[in-house]
């Protein structure tokens, strides 16, 4: 793997140089945009919108229009703008672990020791470990400064980019039941039918089946076949009593 940023892991006065990893591998197909007529790929060119010529990539600069005009900003721009973090992911505070909103994530990294910097790791993966506590801290990659999360994965400290809670839309627009009374004996099956299908997470459990079957049909149309396709028929309950769909699916379970 080619590590995407050098940098150190601030924790107190420690400081724990390191190198991060992309921790996803996307498993999506790669799919190109063809023109139908002769199958020739499309390219998106960038393109002065008053020449209409394609400008070099060398050429390209980031600006902000402010005043009628566009400020050019440069790479030390960004630097400037947060000397701190550019190199550093400092922990600024430790949080339980479990109580981290899972709408906050959006990408993880794996965070490699340095040399002389394994020590440090050793001991700050352990103590994350054993006090299943996750630390908070912010640091500038590719010139965007990001939250991020930092815990533990099995021997090895996960760099977790997460959200700003500015990002997080507010909930007030979405219309909520909150009015409705759940009767108990309904509420009680929804806790029986929830038990039963309660166990241990294990993501090793769930497949992108639809990439896989998507192969399936791109390998098979290069045979010229087609193959059959299963339909998904929904499952329906007998009746339209919500409390008898509850009975029915506690059973069927048990079954």
């Amino acid at each position: 793997m080619r590590s995407i940023w050098n940098g150190t892991i601030a924790f107190g006065l420690v400081n724990i140089p390191i190198k991060l990893y992309s921790a996803i591998d996307n498993s999506t197909l790669d799919l190109d945009m063809l023109d139908s007529r002769d199958h020739a790929r499309i390219r998106f060119l960038r393109v002065n919108e008053k020449t209409k010529k394609e400008v070099p990539y060398e050429k390209i600069v980031k600006g902000f229009f402010l005043k009628d005009d566009y400020i050019i900003l440069e790479d030390q721009d960004f630097e400037d703008a947060s000397p701190d973090k550019t190199k550093t992911i400092d922990i600024q505070t430790f949080v339980k672990a479990a109580e981290i909103n899972p709408m906050l994530f959006e990408t993880s990294y794996y965070a490699e020791a340095t040399k002389q910097g394994q020590k440090a790791y050793a001991l700050l993966l352990n103590a994350l470990k054993k006090t299943k506590m996750a630390g908070v801290g912010q640091f500038v990659l590719r010139q965007k400064e990001n939250l991020c999360i930092i815990h533990p994965q099995d021997n090895v400290i996960v760099i977790s980019r997460i959200r700003f809670a500015q990002e997080i839309k507010d909930t007030s627009e979405i219309n909520t039941p909150d009015d409705l009374k759940i009767p108990k004996k309904e509420l009680d099956v929804a806790l029986a039918l929830i038990k039963q299908y309660t166990a241990d997470f294990n993501i090793d459990k769930y497949k992108d089946t639809y990439t896989a079957e998507l192969l399936k049909i791109i390998k098979a149309k290069a045979k010229g076949k087609r193959p059959t396709i299963k339909k998904l028929k929904p499952k329906k309950a007998k009746s339209d009593d919500l409390y008898e769909q509850l009975l029915e699916s506690l059973n069927k379970k048990g079954a």
